[in-house]
């Protein structure tokens, strides 16, 4: 008891740090014209709702459903989930400002989890219907994964095979940061990808050293790793864990993903088998890797988990007592992606220099972001570095053009 209470206290302290910085940097809305949240919203979800519809032969039902749904982000306003859904009270509560007013009013944040959340209820993901857990962007992770690219990048990795495991360490965790750019990051050299002006590095930020650090070899040590995207993006991914756990660099990984189908390709339970399944499947140096995680998740050294959190609108500020439990016992915990990100740090306008540090003390643990850069979010950048990118003329905050790696040590 005495331990809860003090995370407890852990927690709330954390969140009062955090309140007061963020005091001056605005929550993320969409209702700016010509601003990234603008366009999720006016442009990218609208053309979900289609790929979707598109994507299945679903009945006239769904098809209603979804007309409803394009037309209420368009033109209407929020309105709340039935009192009949699941989920009814969780929305009630986190939306009870939102409700009745302009999509584009709400925090970026939640409005873009509660749209995803509708469009599940739409095609009937949590009825009791036939189409109950079909995941409506399943198509797209698979035709992802089925690619061209996925072959070649498995292949470049017999490459590695070989290389001095300092070298192997770089590659793979390059890969891993890249994501849907992995390719890259599969090179012997493990060297960043070119955007033009040498002055402005693809790399803006990278803590590598400390994260290698709070990993010594032999330490026996959990490593929690919270994935992002399915498909091209989590295979680097379950890569790397295999590096940690065929290294020595932890004893034991849990690997949390969303309980259910978020933000079109974030990875589920079935997302990580499939990715199993594709390296198991590959020959050389992939289906070696395959074969090793298939046997660890036998013996309990790689162990997935989800929770209702992760597709929940609030920051990691917000976490539950269970999950702040887990975090906290690991040796450290890597958060993946953009949306990880804008949830460890929050969804606000920062100055770019904020100390990243400064803003996740709140969190029950050492914590490493590997990120993409997506969205407009960013701190913890060094001011040579802000006026080089802000020169360049890029739209290097939402572009995916940029990435970074920050470590937060243990406090």
């Amino acid at each position: 008891m005495a331990e809860k209470t003090s995370g407890a206290a852990d927690a709330e302290a954390g969140r009062a740090s955090t309140s007061a910085a963020a005091s001056d940097a605005l929550v993320i809305r969409s209702d700016e014209p010509g601003s990234f949240a603008w366009g999720v919203l006016a442009k990218r979800h609208p053309a979900l709702v289609q790929q979707v519809r598109e994507a299945f032969p679903y009945g006239p039902r769904q098809h209603e459903a979804l007309d409803a749904l394009l037309d209420e982000i368009t033109n209407g306003v929020v309105e709340p989930l039935a009192p009949a859904e699941r989920d009814h009270e969780r929305w009630a509560v986190s939306g009870q400002e939102y409700f009745g007013r302009s999509w584009y009013d709400a925090p970026f944040l939640w409005a873009e989890s509660y749209f995803y959340r509708r469009l599940l209820g739409a095609v009937g993901y949590f009825g009791t219907g036939p189409w109950r857990g079909v995941d409506p962007f399943a198509p797209f992770k698979q035709a992802e994964l089925g690619g061209d690219a996925v072959e070649e990048e498995l292949h470049a990795l017999d490459a590695l095979a070989n290389v001095p495991a300092g070298e192997r360490a770089t590659a793979l965790l390059h890969a891993s940061l890249w994501g849907n750019r992995a390719d890259l990051g599969f090179r012997v050299a493990a060297g960043e990808p070119e955007v033009g002006d040498v002055t402005t590095p693809a790399l803006v930020t990278d803590d590598s050293v400390l994260l290698w650090q709070l990993l010594p070899v032999g330490a026996g040590a959990t490593v929690a790793v919270v994935a992002d995207n399915a498909g091209r993006e989590l295979i680097p991914d379950l890569i790397l864990i295999d590096h940690f756990l065929e290294q020595r660099h932890a004893a034991r990984v849990v690997l949390h993903v969303k309980p259910y189908p978020y933000y079109v390709s974030d990875a589920m339970t079935a997302d990580v088998v499939d990715c199993l399944r594709r390296l198991n499947e590959a020959p050389g140096e992939a289906g070696r890797i395959g074969s090793r995680l298939w046997e660890a998740m036998a013996a309990g050294s790689l162990e997935v988990r989800t929770h209702p959190f992760f597709c929940a609108p609030q920051p990691y500020g917000e976490m539950p007592e269970d999950l702040r439990g887990e975090f906290g016992s690991a040796a450290l915990t890597v958060l993946k992606g953009d949306l990880n990100y804008r949830r460890l740090v929050g969804d606000r306008s920062w100055d770019a220099s904020a100390s990243f540090a400064g803003l996740t003390t709140y969190f029950p643990g050492a914590v490493a972001a590997l990120r993409t850069l997506k969205s407009d979010v960013v701190v913890g950048l060094e001011e040579g570095t802000m006026d080089a990118l802000e020169r360049s003329g890029d739209a290097w905050r939402t572009s995916g053009t940029h990435a970074l790696i920050q470590v937060r040590g243990n406090r």
